[in-house]
């Protein structure tokens, strides 16, 4: 079990470091404007919101991976902290596509990993 919560919290702290790439250093670039689905000026019109945004998002990871980190030394401390980071990317999915169900498939890609990491963290404790 350790194996698969380690795994999937791992990946989705990555996944979410790359998130931070994309919406605070590479926003107004074309491919990530794809990626978003934004146009040239609403990329310009939101470069702040998206800088803020993916600050955020490497919060998340880093909370996430201080977890893991911890996870064999203070198991309590490090499952806490993972399930927190985890937990809150899940929350963010969820909210994304609750808000607005044409980001289905983004909610998806956002919240699988760290779906499957709160479900073998809760079954681990």
């Amino acid at each position: 079990m350790t194996f698969f919560t380690v795994g999937f919290s791992l990946l989705a702290a990555l996944l979410h470091v790359y998130i931070w790439v994309l919406e605070s250093f590479r926003w107004t670039h074309p491919a990530t404007r794809r990626t978003f689905g934004t146009s040239e000026s609403e990329a310009e019109a939101t470069r702040a919101l998206a800088y803020n945004q993916g600050f955020y998002n490497l919060f998340l990871a880093i909370i996430t991976l201080v977890g893991l980190a911890l996870l064999r030394s203070e198991h309590w401390v490090g499952s806490a902290l993972a399930l927190a980071g985890t937990g809150s990317m899940l929350a963010a999915a969820v909210v994304l596509v609750t808000h607005d169900r044409s980001m289905a498939r983004a909610a998806l890609t956002q919240g699988t990993l760290p779906a499957l990491a709160v479900l073998f963290l809760l079954l681990s404790v």
